[in-house]
């Protein structure tokens, strides 16, 4: 879509937008990822999240980017999945290669009409897309680039929320209620900060609660300070774990949405750092699928611990829950380089562990978090 039917759209559908999707789109794009005059940005999503499109748009020619838009309704990927040939799921077209190469910086907006859309896809056929998109996929993360959510009746309803409700708290845990949100997302980088201060010389953590006792390594990995440049929204510290350090069992306490599905009761035992076991009261044929996508999708490729008490409830939706302040989510899958995570898979699958009702985090035999808070050293 080019900029002159961009700018023609909001003129001809006399569209009223949110001011806080005006806010989010400002956030994306002066905070999120920077962007500086005469880049090239990509900003990708369904119709369904047209007001950020249109708000992010303007704001990226504001700032005097060189906007490229692609809007591709749901439909599009379901219709893959059903009438795709083998080269579909097992090769990239030159076409997206070299579309890739050019770009400076991506926004990719979700916006669902309809989050189980591809619970009948071959999870065979998801595991051999995953794989063949893995260059393109390592392509785009060493550019600037940030995930987030437009409100749609769908994501309300995973949330059993309504509509109004689900917009009130997605702009709240985006800080696009603050008058000043990009200094609020600072103010908390420093608080995290502080904590990653705490783990430089870590080596042992080990997560304690329901069904759940998992010790792991972090000797000599890096943890990184998560917020608002990847994920709107955001708040958490990330390492990758040494890989083969993991043992014992732990219990997720919310269902995982992936790929069009939801697995519930997801139950992971762990030796020399690979799962050994897997089982889910939801789904397990699906979870054991991914699991065998590849080697490396049996072990960990990511420690996460939750910073953003503003988010406090699941809602199903993995950018969000991941985040819930008082939490901490473990990632099958590829590490991120960046930690000194070796661990290399077509796979990355977050999955949450509560600690606010009993449960615990211990690095190197102390307690850092107790019941969903950090307590001082």
């Amino acid at each position: 879509m080019n900029i002159a039917l961009c700018a023609s759209l909001c003129l001809n559908t006399g569209m009223h937008i949110d001011p806080r999707v005006i806010q989010h789109a400002r956030i994306l794009v002066r905070y999120s990822i920077r962007a500086k005059s005469r880049e090239i940005v990509t900003l990708n999503g369904p119709p369904e999240a047209e007001p950020l499109i249109v708000a992010a748009h303007e704001e990226l020619l504001k700032a005097g980017v060189y906007p490229a838009v692609r809007m591709a309704p749901e439909a599009c990927t379901d219709a893959l999945f059903r009438h795709g040939k083998p080269h579909h799921f097992d090769t990239v077209s030159k076409l997206e290669t070299a579309a890739a190469r050019p770009v400076d910086g991506l926004i990719r907006i979700m916006a669902s009409s309809n989050t189980r859309a591809l619970s009948d896809a071959d999870p065979r056929k998801q595991a051999r897309l995953f794989r063949a998109t893995r260059g393109l996929r390592q392509t785009l993360l060493k550019k600037k680039w940030v995930l987030t959510l437009h409100p749609t009746p769908a994501y309300a309803q995973d949330a059993d929320m309504s509509l109004n409700a689900f917009e009130d708290f997605v702009y709240r845990s985006m800080m696009a209620d603050e008058p000043n949100p990009i200094a609020a997302w600072k103010g908390l980088a420093r608080k995290n900060q502080r904590l990653i201060q705490r783990l430089r010389r870590a080596d042992r953590i080990r997560i304690v609660g329901r069904d759940t006792d998992l010790t792991l390594s972090v000797k000599g990995r890096t943890f990184i300070n998560s917020t608002g440049t990847h994920n709107m929204p955001c708040g958490e510290i990330f390492t990758g774990p040494v890989e083969p350090s993991a043992e014992g069992h732990i219990r997720y306490d919310y269902p995982v949405c992936h790929a069009g599905r939801e697995i519930d009761g997801i139950r992971l035992v762990f030796r020399k750092g690979t799962v050994v076991e897997a089982t889910a009261e939801k789904n397990q044929k699906f979870l054991r699928a991914m699991l065998d996508m590849d080697p490396g999708a049996r072990r960990l490729g990511e420690l996460g611990i939750g910073t953003n008490y503003r988010i406090q409830r699941f809602i199903k939706n993995i950018l969000f829950d991941e985040k819930i302040g008082g939490t901490v989510h473990l990632a099958l899958g590829q590490s991120y380089a960046e930690t000194g995570g070796r661990n290399r898979s077509a796979l990355h699958w977050d999955m949450i562990k509560d600690l606010r009702k009993g449960g615990a985090l211990y690095v190197d035999g102390k307690v850092f978090q107790k019941d969903g808070k950090f307590v001082d050293s």
